[in-house]
């Protein structure tokens, strides 16, 4: 299988700062997005650390263990990475005064052949679009999620509700965190959108998916998602990574072969 990447971050149409950070490595196929939170530029500096701190960690491992690392070894390998940034942020956080407080959602994907496997923490998403159809694949660990899960909320009362930024698990507030973490089959054609609230507040999955639809380049779709998001508000720091899946070159060139010769 064969990946390609688009990454955009922007702060917005009302915040002067921007506490998104994004990360990828295209060699070892890693993705990394967060969403920081706290006073002064804390959060800021909390999604730095994550972003930064596991794509260095993460990246170095995968080329070590070379792309025959099975599923298991690989997940074990991102619980290590997520467990030491969280760490190093609570640390910080209790070092600096100017920091008390600070963390981070968290989205961590490793593509390998067919298979996704992606973590996540906080209410930063990651979708899947295949078949014209557009799913979210993690769960949102916030308290508006827990009051739908309950049935407390309908999705309706939820789109209208003022508690959609409080999350229930972030990187960097405690000393453990629980990351969610799952294995997911990929299929040639399919597109991942992993996004901070900046994005799926600010728009309806329905607006995503007409974007994700238009077949244009991933940097086109980026640019067009943070637009959107903007023109709807921008109430929020806004960041998307988008990531392509298609058959490899080699396997593509071979049937091109193959049915020139018919």
């Amino acid at each position: 299988m064969n990946y390609t990447f688009s990454a955009q971050t922007d702060p917005g149409r009302v915040r002067t700062n921007n506490e998104d950070a994004v990360a990828f490595d295209e060699v070892t196929r890693l993705c990394v997005l967060a969403d920081g939170m706290g006073g002064y530029n804390a959060g800021e500096i909390a999604s730095g650390m994550a972003t930064a701190f596991i794509k260095s960690e993460l990246v170095r491992w995968l080329s070590e263990a070379g792309p025959q690392a099975n599923a298991g070894v690989v997940s074990r390998a991102i619980e290590i990475c997520v467990d030491n940034a969280n760490r190093s942020i609570f640390n910080a956080a209790h070092a600096n005064p100017a920091y008390a407080g600070m963390g981070t959602t968290l989205v961590v994907g490793v593509f390998q052949d067919a298979q996704l496997m992606v973590g996540h923490i906080g209410d930063s998403r990651c979708y899947r679009w295949r078949d014209n159809q557009l799913v979210q694949i993690t769960k949102d660990h916030s308290l508006l999620q827990e009051q739908l899960d309950a049935g407390f909320l309908t999705p309706e009362q939820a789109a209208l509700s003022p508690n959609k930024n409080l999350v229930t698990r972030a990187l960097g507030v405690d000393h453990e965190v629980m990351l969610e973490l799952h294995a997911h089959h990929v299929e040639a054609g399919d597109l991942y959108l992993m996004c901070s609230d900046g994005l799926s507040d600010m728009m309806e999955d329905t607006s995503i998916a007409k974007i994700l639809q238009n077949g244009t380049s991933l940097d086109q779709m980026s640019e067009a998602l943070v637009c959107q998001a903007n023109e709807n508000g921008g109430r929020d720091n806004i960041a998307v990574l988008l990531i392509q899946a298609a058959d490899t070159l080699a396997k593509r060139g071979l049937i091109a072969r193959w049915l020139g010769n018919k």
